[in-house]
Order: structure tokens, then C-alpha cells, then sequence
């Protein structure tokens, strides 16, 4: 391993400054982001661009999805996550589930995938049942 002056190793050194700029090359996993969609409109999706989608049966701060339910809408969860433009790190939240898992939340609701999402920019899961929805965070929670 190439040294950099008498002491530290280069590697040694890349971690020191991407620790430095506040782990940020690492953090963009975390990112949501806004999309819009034709005929959906504007919805939350996660750093790769996977739609992310509320449950109408959940309330805030408990999940309403368990067993084969989670089969079919993976929960979403990052440890930290970064609020994209126009969103606030303060609209993101955990939750532990009954299952003991953790799942991040909008606003207090908890945040799924859809099985049947393959892509980037997939909606396949809107209306799913008439209780699954993306998330317009301009609109959200939605007054029922």
C-alpha cells in the first residue's frame, strides 16, 4: 500500500475525507427524492429511483401490513434518511414494528415497496386494492 508522507496509508486517508464532508458519498443510498408521473403526479421514491407507497389501513406510527402482507410491500427503512429537494429531514421518521423490525415513515406513516415494481419510475402498485397509494408529499397525509 502506497504511503502518503511517513505515516498514514492513502486508503486511511480516503476515509478520513469522506468522513470529513460528513459521509455524504456513502449517505446518497439514504436520499429521497420527489418524481412525477404522468396520470400519478408528483411521489416520494428512494435514492434509485423505486417508488415508495402508504397503506390506508396503517395510522401514524403503526404499520396495518404483516405477514404475507410484507411479502408483497417490503417495508422501507434506512437508518438516516436524507430529505430530497422541497422535502424536510423532520417529515422523516422510525418506527418499530410488532414484528420488531424497523420501517421509516413520512409524516408518521409507514413507507413500502411494491413486489411488483421492476424499475425505476414504476407505479404498478397505485390503487393497489383501493388502499395503496404513492406518496404526494404535497398532498399527504391525505384528508379522508
Amino acid at each position: 500500500m502506497r504511503k502518503i508522507g511517513k505515516a498514514l496509508p492513502a486508503g486511511l486517508v480516503a476515509v478520513f475525507v469522506v468522513l470529513a464532508m460528513g459521509g455524504s458519498a456513502v449517505a446518497m443510498d439514504h436520499a429521497v427524492q420527489t418524481l412525477a408521473k404522468e396520470g400519478i403526479g408528483n411521489y416520494l421514491a428512494d435514492a434509485k429511483g423505486m417508488t415508495l407507497y402508504w397503506f390506508k389501513k396503517d395510522s401514524p406510527g403503526k404499520s396495518a401490513c404483516a405477514g404475507p402482507c410484507v411479502e408483497k410491500w417490503p417495508v422501507y427503512y434506512r437508518e438516516k434518511v436524507m430529505a430530497g429537494k422541497e422535502l424536510s429531514d423532520g417529515d422523516f421518521g422510525t418506527i418499530t414494528r410488532e414484528d420488531g423490525k424497523k420501517q421509516s415513515t413520512f409524516r408518521g406513516y409507514p413507507l413500502y415497496y411494491w413486489a411488483g415494481d421492476k424499475a425505476k419510475g414504476d407505479t404498478n402498485g397505485q390503487g393497489v386494492n383501493n388502499v395503496w397509494y404513492v406518496v404526494d408529499p404535497a398532498n399527504f397525509p391525505p384528508k379522508m
